[in-house]
């Protein structure tokens, strides 16, 4: 573990996921210093491009996780369609194909649960814009672990019912819009 304030970053998000990411993402430095690991809902039956169209817009690498990858620095990792990803320890990935939690696989739960195991303190959890209440339970447990909560404001998501299942879960977090997000995270 290094002597950062923050080693790494969870994101998770549903409906609305794309416009939400895209004011996020793209505004991170080249040179950005932690992993961020991110959990979309996307259809399990069909290819994900999330990957590909982030990747062209943003400076920071982005990739699908695959399992057993190891962890970079600077990188933005999604889960693939189909697979939960978690975190191993603080050097690499994993994905399963366990039963889908809240009807979604991947699960925002299982990686924020699994992240916070590993970075305890020193992760930064992110819930945006969905419509359902997949990422409360894992907030939760990063906070519990000492780890930071950001959540967007359920008022400028497009779907509101995660990011305010997520407040109700852990009513201390930080409520922010997609801006000052970016810009925290600049900060870390």
């Amino acid at each position: 573990m290094s002597g950062r304030r923050h080693e790494a970053i969870v994101i998770g998000a549903s409906a609305g996921a794309l416009e939400a990411l895209s004011l996020i993402l793209p505004a991170l430095p080249a040179d950005f210093p932690l992993p961020i690991f991110v959990v979309v809902h996307v259809p399990p039956d069909k290819r994900s491009i999330l990957s590909e169209l982030f990747r062209a817009k943003c400076a920071i690498d982005v990739q699908e996780a695959e399992d057993k990858e190891p962890i970079k620095a600077g990188t933005a990792f999604f889960a693939p369609p189909g697979y939960h990803l978690l975190v191993e320890d603080t050097n690499s990935l994993s994905l399963s194909t366990e039963e889908p939690i809240m009807f979604s696989r991947p699960s925002i739960d299982i990686l924020f649960e699994t992240a916070a195991d590993v970075y305890g303190s020193k992760l930064i959890a992110i819930v945006l814009t969905g419509a359902n209440y997949d990422g409360a339970a894992g907030l939760r447990a990063v906070v519990e672990a000492g780890g930071t909560g950001l959540v967007q404001n359920p008022r400028e998501a497009f779907a509101s019912a995660m990011p305010e299942a997520a407040i109700a879960a852990c009513p201390d977090v930080k409520v922010m819009s997609l801006a000052e997000i970016a810009e925290y995270l600049k900060k870390v």
